[in-house]
């Protein structure tokens, strides 16, 4: 787990739709932090998260200072402006130090797969892991070398890489990545097409 970056949360008096637009006309998205307590009703600054948070990840955790409380989340849920891309509105978890909890880490693939040289056509099925860990152990993501993987080839969740400590909560059969030739690609097409036409008549 990398160093977590801590944001300067203010405490929210107001809900509903109306106190959250004045709150991002204001500079702010609206931020709720769920755990075993009751709901904290949070404002983060739009401007520093943006700033400080490069990419919206499930396997990141964050600091959030309110007041005199801090804590440890991750981001569950967020909206975003359907035009702006904007942030509405973000749904956090406390993580408790010592206790297990799921989340999912992204799989990157690196490289270039000699399958894809061979005029394949590659296919990232799954692009993120259901895990459990504990917070200290969470990885910020599975890196996937896909150089060896040839033409009609897959590799599968079993052919991960998986630190020590975290646990996977998916089949270790189901496929990560596959590298199909251009034609079952084209076969595939073509048969879901008659499929289409045979049902509509």
């Amino acid at each position: 787990m990398s160093n977590i970056v801590t944001l300067k949360g203010y405490k929210r008096e107001s809900v509903g739709s109306a106190a959250s637009r004045r709150l991002r006309k204001e500079g702010f998205i609206p931020a709720v932090i769920y755990g075993k307590h009751d709901p904290v009703h949070l404002a983060l600054e739009a401007k520093e998260f943006s700033t400080e948070i490069k990419s919206i990840s499930e396997s990141n955790i964050i600091g959030i200072k309110l007041g005199r409380k801090s804590y440890q989340v991750l981001i569950k849920d967020y909206q975003e402006a359907l035009l702006t891309n904007d942030l509405m509105h973000i749904d956090l978890y406390e993580v408790i130090k010592g206790e297990s909890l799921h989340t999912e880490v992204a799989v990157i693939l690196k490289g270039t797969s000699k399958g894809v040289k061979e005029g394949g056509l590659l296919e990232h099925v799954m692009h993120a892991i259901e895990i459990e860990c504990l917070p200290k152990d969470i990885p910020e993501s599975f890196v996937v070398d896909i150089t060896d993987i040839g033409l009609n080839e897959s590799l599968h969740v079993r052919d991960l890489t998986i630190p020590e400590g975290v646990k996977v909560l998916v089949n270790e059969d189901r496929t990560v990545v596959t590298v199909v030739s251009k034609k079952s690609e084209a076969s595939e097409t073509a048969e879901e097409e008659v499929e289409e036409e045979v049902e509509v008549e």
